[in-house]
């Protein structure tokens, strides 16, 4: 009796084993199909792309971001959400060096991308993608009350006693070098006019200047916003933030020195934090969108200049040609403006402490 128990118990068990083996080996290729099919027709799971960039960008990314969600979504199937901050250039650049990671960074300048190559982020061959990976140009310029009350003309009006002027703080604003670059720059230029090529007087004519400044806000944004709030008579700036301004209706008046420099502005993916976040693919279509016609379009739109020949041409009348143009190479490149100007025994520094 209890042998025939035992029979009775053993098939059963077998029995109930066998239909377990059954249903596990069903559900794997009914999981199998499913993953296939999703493969096959499905739509690809949504992805997230982190942007960390300049202030000054903010307004031409709203309208450049939903273009590149729509473009991608009708090539890929795929959906994307951007997370966007938005700070001073060296601000950001100090953050994603720290542990913010953003996937593609847009900074005001060459040397804060150079910081996160520094920190092991970027790849030293960013400059090679197209345009050296530069996204946007411009040139700085002055701003002033509409009408120019002051009868501001050029950078040697801001040294005159009374004239309350507005730039950022280069410690944490790209912008803001930019902005010393080109007055010490003309300050060189004008002493080479007058027969030689002078470090000395061009550091003379930038402390007349910095004796005349009313703020260093943290931002060329920041500042922008000062004067708006009617601080200060000449703000200088990036061409394109007046431009922005005055087409939503802000009265100013800008003055394009005769001796000014040529802002370019980077974007690069952040090499490291995109093979964390498996989205290299879709950063780096991202940074070329940057740099196609239609990306190009919207910063013109916004007051940039073009790094697209093709559209530069298309919208060069807007954009006055300072006779005395010049670029960063005028000044020796980043190294050593870095090193003459914002080391800490720099022109800037000695500016600063007025010695």
């Amino acid at each position: 009796m209890r042998s025939r128990l035992r029979g009775t118990k053993q098939r059963f068990l077998t029995m109930l084993l066998l239909l377990l083996t059954v249903a596990v080996v069903t559900a794997g290729c009914g999981g199998a199909d499913q993953a296939q099919e999703a493969a096959a027709g499905g739509r690809p799971a949504d992805a997230t792309l982190v942007i960390g960039a300049y202030s000054v960008v903010k307004d031409a990314m709203a309208e450049i971001t939903p273009r590149f969600q729509a473009k991608w979504e009708a090539e890929t199937g795929q959906k994307v959400e951007f997370q966007e901050s938005y700070e001073a250039s060296g601000t950001q650049a100090r953050a994603i060096a720290g542990g913010f990671e953003a996937d593609v960074t847009m900074l005001a300048m060459e040397g804060d991308i150079q910081k996160l190559v520094s920190a092991g982020l970027v790849s030293p061959q960013w400059k090679e993608r197209k345009h050296g990976g530069m996204i946007t140009r411009s040139i700085v310029v002055l701003g002033t009350r509409e009408g120019n009350p002051l009868g501001i003309t050029d950078f040697a009006d801001l040294t005159k006693p009374g004239v309350k002027v507005l730039y950022p703080n280069p410690k944490t604003s790209g912008g803001a070098q930019w902005d010393i670059n080109a007055i010490y720059g003309a300050g060189l230029k004008i002493s080479e006019e007058q027969g030689k090529k002078d470090p000395a007087a061009a550091k003379r004519f930038l402390e007349a200047v910095h004796r005349n400044v009313e703020s260093l806000d943290k931002s060329g944004r920041a500042s922008m916003a000062a004067f708006e709030y009617g601080v200060g008579d000449v703000i200088v700036t990036y061409e394109n933030e007046l431009l922005a301004r005055i087409a939503k209706g802000v009265k100013y008046d800008i003055v394009v020195p005769k001796h000014t420099i040529l802002i370019e502005n980077p974007a690069a993916v952040i090499d490291k934090n995109v093979d964390k976040h498996g989205n290299r693919k879709l950063a780096e279509a991202f940074v070329d969108y940057l740099q196609s016609e239609e990306a190009q379009r919207i910063f013109a739109e916004n007051g940039f200049r073009a790094v697209d020949d093709k559209v530069f041409k298309e919208t060069e009348s807007r954009f006055p040609q300072p006779s005395g143009l010049f670029n960063i190479h005028y000044l020796g490149g980043w190294d050593k403006v870095r090193d003459e100007l914002y080391s800490k025994r720099g022109v800037w520094y000695q500016v600063l402490a007025g010695l």
